[in-house]
C-alpha cells in the first residue's frame, strides 16, 4: 500500500529541522524501525515543507550528507531513500539562527501547517506528521496561537478533537488540553467527557483496529473524590457521563482515582486512560516513554501525528536531538492512514 506523507519542519531555530534530516540520513533503518507499524516502508513518500536553504545550512552544521531535492508544487516525491529529504519549498521570513527565536518567522511556522492541513484534507497526502513549533514567539508576533491541536480543530472545522499521547503498551488520551489549572475544573462537563470519550472509542476501533476498546477513566480529584469528601465532579459530571456511555454501547472503567489507574496491573487491562487534564496524564506516559512517544490529534478528518518533545533550542545545531520520536511519530501516522484507506475501501 503506498502511504504519501507530509512532514512540516517546525520552528526554524529549533531541532525540527535536525530530527527529520537525521531520518532522512537514518532511512536505512526504517525497516527495523518502523516494523511494529505495519508500514510498507518500499512504498512511502514523505514530503518535508520547509525552506531547502535551511535545511541544507543545517544539515552541513550537523555534518550530514542529505540530497536536498526541491519538489514543485504539488509533485509527488519518489519513495523514500537512504540520505535523500524531499523538500516542498516554504520560505523562511528571516534566515534562521539554530537556538535564537524570531517572530519574524511565525507566519513561515504557520504557513507549513495550513500547507499540510490542506494537503491532508485534499488527499495530496494521507497523513501529516508535525515538527515542534514554540507557542510563545507565535503569540509575540501577534498571533493568538494555543497549540497545533487547537490550530489543526480550526483550520479542519472539527467540532471536537481528541489530545492524544501513545507510547509502547500505553495511551492517554485527555477531556481537558492547555488549560490554567483553576480552569479545568469548570472546564469539564458531563457533554464534554461524552464528546470525548465517543471520539476516543471511534478511533480506537477504526484507527488501531481494537474491536471492543477498553478505556479506564480518571477522577478528577484525588481518590476520585473520597465518595464526594474530596470533591463531588466524580458524583456530578463524570459518573453520569460514563453511564450515558455505557448506554449507547461505549463502556467504560472509572472513575478511578488517577494515583493507582497508573499501576501495571490496571494498564495491563487497558487499551487506553482517558485522563481530566494535562498534568495528570502525560507525566506519566513520558516517564514511561519519552522520546519514543507520538502526540496524536483524534476526531479530525485528517491523520495528524507528531513528537512528544519540544523546540529544545539549546540543542539545535548540535546534532545531540534525538529522533526517536519522530520514527513513533511516523510509525504511528503510516498505521493510522493505512487503517483508514483500508476502512474506504472495505
Amino acid at each position: 500500500m503506498t502511504l504519501s506523507l507530509v512532514i512540516t519542519a517546525g520552528e526554524p531555530a529549533g531541532i525540527g529541522p535536525d530530527v527529520i534530516l537525521q531520518l532522512a540520513s537514518d532511512w536505512h533503518q526504517a525497516e527495523a524501525k518502523l516494523a511494529w507499524s505495519g508500514a510498507d516502508i518500499q512504498q512511502m513518500r514523505l514530503t518535508v515543507l520547509a525552506d531547502p536553504a535551511l535545511m541544507q545550512r543545517r544539515a552541513s552544521q550537523l555534518g550530514l550528507t542529505v540530497d536536498i531535492v526541491t519538489l514543485a508544487d504539488h509533485e509527488s516525491p519518489p519513495v523514500m531513500r537512504p540520505g535523500k529529504l524531499y523538500v516542498h519549498p516554504v520560505s523562511l521570513y528571516e534566515q534562521e539562527t539554530p537556538g535564537q527565536l524570531s517572530p519574524a518567522n511565525a507566519g513561515y511556522v504557520l504557513k507549513t501547517l495550513e500547507i499540510a492541513t490542506d494537503g491532508c484534507l485534499s488527499g495530496l497526502w494521507q497523513a501529516m506528521v508535525t515538527a515542534p513549533v514554540h507557542k510563545g514567539v507565535i503569540n509575540e508576533a501577534g498571533v493568538a496561537f494555543s497549540g497545533h491541536t487547537e490550530f489543526l480543530q480550526h483550520r479542519t472545522a472539527s467540532e471536537q478533537v481528541v489530545m492524544m499521547l501513545a507510547t509502547e503498551g500505553l495511551r492517554v488520551a485527555l477531556v481537558t488540553t492547555h488549560l490554567p489549572l483553576r480552569a479545568v475544573a469548570d472546564a469539564i462537563t458531563g457533554e464534554r467527557i461524552q464528546q470525548i470519550g465517543r471520539i476516543l472509542y471511534s478511533s480506537l476501533q477504526q484507527d488501531f483496529a481494537v474491536e471492543h476498546p477498553r478505556i479506564l477513566v480518571c477522577g478528577l480529584n484525588p481518590h476520585a473524590g473520597e465518595d464526594g469528601h474530596l470533591g463531588r465532579e466524580e458524583i456530578e459530571v463524570i459518573n453520569p457521563a460514563l453511564q450515558t456511555l455505557s448506554e449507547q454501547g461505549m463502556p467504560m472503567t472509572g472513575p478511578l482515582p488517577a494515583d493507582t489507574l497508573f499501576a501495571q496491573h490496571h494498564l495491563q487491562h487497558c487499551d487506553a486512560a482517558l485522563a481530566m487534564y494535562h498534568d495528570q496524564g502525560l507525566p506519566v506516559l513520558k516517564h514511561a516513554g519519552f522520546g519514543k512517544a507520538a502526540n496524536i490529534t483524534l476526531g479530525m478528518p485528517i491523520v495528524r501525528t507528531s513528537v512528544d518533545h519540544g523546540t529544545a533550542l539549546d540543542l539545535a545545531g548540535t546534532g545531540q536531538a534525538d529522533d526517536g520520536s519522530l520514527w513513533t511519530a511516523l510509525g504511528y501516522a503510516a498505521l493510522m492512514a493505512a487503517a483508514r484507506q483500508t476502512n474506504a475501501n472495505s
